[in-house]
């Protein structure tokens, strides 16, 4: 039996309730993102990476976005009959395929709100260097105690995304 102090349930109820507000405020996000704009957050994520480069190879979307190619390909679809960008087939190279945004995809971006990653990313910034460390170190640890180490993730909050930062 294992015997712990009023204290100690204090911080494990701050602790669980924090991740849950976390939990939570990407949940009602992604809620509001696909009730407003009829996209899911990987999609955003896909046509704010088009609209950051204009054209890309549906590998290099993968790449930067850190999402699976079969993954991407599926977004990719999906977004195309929604006309938000097209494919275009490489005049030199016809295996390569270019990925543009269309002018309604550019829209649908300047429209919808920002992800949540990026003011995260933003506000983490305005901290010092030892507070961003602390906040690292501490999640990190949370992990390691959920035995959640090996779960294959990105930088993303949502998706698989490397370029977080605007």
């Amino acid at each position: 039996m294992i015997v712990t102090t009023e204290s100690e349930n204090i911080y494990e109820y701050r602790i669980m309730r924090a991740l849950r507000r976390v939990i939570r405020a990407v949940h009602i996000h992604s809620k509001k993102l696909n009730s407003e704009y009829g996209l899911t957050t990987p999609q955003l994520l896909c046509l704010h990476t088009l609209a950051e480069s204009n054209r890309m190879t549906l590998t290099d979307l993968a790449r930067t976005a850190n999402l699976g190619i079969s993954t991407a390909n599926g977004i990719i679809d999906r977004l195309e009959t929604k006309k938000y960008l097209t494919r275009t087939r490489c005049a030199e190279d016809h295996r390569k395929v270019y990925l543009e945004i269309t002018p309604a995809g550019r829209e649908i971006v300047s429209k919808a709100p920002s992800l949540l990653q990026y003011k995260l990313s933003a506000s983490l910034a305005q901290l010092p260097e030892a507070e961003q460390t602390t906040i690292a170190e501490s999640l990190e640890r949370v992990v390691k105690l959920m035995e959640a180490e090996k779960l294959d993730v990105s930088a993303n909050l949502f998706t698989g995304e490397h370029s977080y930062s605007r």
